[in-house]
């Protein structure tokens, strides 16, 4: 009993400081979004990752090698598209309402899982849903008067990453972590690429030409804070495999949400962002629905690391 009571504790400390990791670097990408391209970055860091990878690969620390490459394929699309977004975004919102739209994923998991899986859902985790998504749309506020639909890209993040949760489980079982993990930084690699070839690359200065631009300067402060992005991503990722390795899942996810208050705070340290009290209640709700699922949950549906339960 206190081996598993000491299991638990140290997998909740891998599960946060994994959040801690990715709420930190995840606030370095304004650095990185002022001169550089959201195609551009995805292309460099993925290759980085990916060559990371390789390297712990070649040291017997994982393999490489997919048993199905159409099933890591299709869910690294998925996953690989709801991140684009997600950083796409962080260059024209606050990253609290970027997080919180993309931990609405949870929420459409269990949609996916009622709707088009046949699976049973009872009217707890139903609640949830409707208690998550109200929660969404205080964080979002949206004004009736001047709609700006991209605060709801997030949300489209959320559906993206969902749908690749339950691909991880429908298509990709008994394929490892680091597998799925070079997919998912591989195929943003591949996405930048193609971003770079096919956009007209208009060259619009600051933040705001993050998405259009296809190339930027890559100089010594450029490649530093690709390079610490993408060390930051692999560690944070990483941390959290080691918690979903040691404790239950259902309670692992829910140290997830710790990542809203980590990156809250750090755009807070670092940009003078704020988040408003309606906001940190909505943010509350999101985590609240999500505790609810999980918990409720046979297979509870992790954020940032589905492939850590399989």
């Amino acid at each position: 009993m206190q081996d598993e009571a000491v299991k638990s504790g140290l997998a909740a400390l891998y599960a946060v400081g994994g959040m801690a990791a990715l709420g930190l670097t995840d606030n370095f990408v304004p650095y990185i979004s002022e001169r550089g391209s959201l195609w551009q970055f995805h292309f460099v860091r993925g290759i980085m990752a990916v060559a990371i990878l390789a390297v712990l690969a070649g040291f017997g620390f994982g393999i490489l090698r997919p048993q199905r490459v159409w099933a890591v394929a299709g869910r690294s699309l998925f996953q690989a598209g709801a991140m684009l977004i997600y950083f796409g975004c962080l260059a024209f919102l606050p990253i609290g309402v970027v997080v919180a739209g993309l931990f609405t994923s949870p929420l459409f998991v269990l949609m996916i899982s009622a709707l088009f899986q046949g699976k049973h859902v009872g009217r707890w985790r139903w609640g949830a849903v409707a208690v998550g998504f109200a929660g969404a749309v205080m964080v979002i506020r949206p004004n009736p008067n001047d709609l700006d639909l991209v605060a709801f890209l997030p949300l489209l993040a959320g559906v993206l990453y969902a749908i690749g949760a339950v691909a991880t489980r429908a298509w990709c079982e008994g394929e490892s972590t680091m597998v799925m993990t070079a997919g998912f930084f591989g195929m943003l690699a591949v996405m930048g690429g193609i971003g770079m070839l096919v956009l007209p690359g208009a060259e619009v200065t600051g933040t705001e030409g993050f998405v259009s631009r296809t190339w930027g300067p890559l100089d010594a402060a450029m490649w530093f804070w690709i390079a610490v992005q993408a060390v930051g991503s692999l560690v944070g990722i990483g941390l959290l495999v080691r918690g979903y390795q040691l404790g239950e899942a259902g309670h692992v996810a829910i140290f997830e949400y710790s990542l809203l208050i980590f990156a809250s705070f750090w755009a807070w340290v670092l940009w003078g962002q704020t988040v408003s009290a309606l906001g940190f209640v909505g943010m509350a709700m999101i985590a609240g629905a999500g505790a609810v699922i999980a918990l409720r949950s046979e297979e509870p549906s992790p954020l940032r690391a589905p492939e850590a339960t399989e």
